[in-house]
């Protein structure tokens, strides 16, 4: 038996020997690193992060003379399915389950009140507003409440992010999101929330100046 392998032993090329010398090495090498055998090996091999981003630059300030009366919070599940004609799903295709969550808040312009808009008494007892109706602002995604909650892609795809400068990325399944958080906002009710907010807070403080009546309407 001992002869018969040192004859096989003799017939394997020197090459052959290197690669499964080279496997045992890798073997040994993951296992230890698993294992924690080897300690200290991992953190040898570890990563750190280093933030060597420059300083913001402020590169304009702009008044605000508007009044955020409200803020919707909104979540959608985007379901972002993309197939190649003639080709399976399996080849080439992606799909992907993102969860969006973000606020849309709703104001009124109190820079667009003319002197006009604006009526008093003479005895300074009793206002009259007239104000732009509420609108809402561009959605806001928050990233540390949104996540994908799962990714299929066909093999090309996979091929292809290899070579892309930025793989796997959200930015179709964000703007999506973004879109639809948008629509919701409009059918929500969040103008009309601001308005009253508006006018209660506007009521509020010229009763604290001394006016009895206060009357505070909106128009286009």
């Amino acid at each position: 038996m001992t002869t018969s392998i040192k004859r096989i032993n003799k017939r394997m090329p020197g090459w052959a020997k290197a690669v499964s010398a080279l496997v045992l090495v890798l073997v040994v090498f993951f296992a230890g690193i698993r294992l924690s055998v080897l300690p200290g090996l991992k953190d040898l091999f570890g990563t750190e992060t280093n933030d060597r981003s420059g300083l913001a630059l402020l590169q304009s300030i702009q008044d605000m003379s508007r009044y955020d009366a409200a803020s919707g919070n909104f979540q959608i599940v985007v379901d972002l399915e993309k197939d190649a004609k003639f080709l399976p799903d399996a080849l080439r295709g992606t799909r992907t389950l993102y969860v969006g969550a973000g606020t849309v808040d709703a104001y009124v312009d109190l820079g667009k009140v003319g002197a006009d808009d604006v009526t008093v008494n003479d005895d300074r007892t009793s206002a009259t507003l007239r104000l732009p109706h509420a609108a809402l602002d561009e959605p806001s995604l928050d990233p540390d409440r949104s996540y994908a909650v799962s990714k299929q892609r066909g093999l090309l795809d996979r091929l292809g992010d290899l070579f892309s400068d930025n793989p796997n990325s959200e930015q179709a399944v964000q703007k999506l999101a973004v879109r639809h958080i948008g629509d919701a906002a409009k059918s929500s009710g969040l103008t009309r929330r601001a308005e009253t907010n508006t006018t209660d807070m506007l009521e509020g403080l010229l009763h604290s100046l001394g006016f009895k009546e206060v009357k505070v309407t909106y128009a286009a």
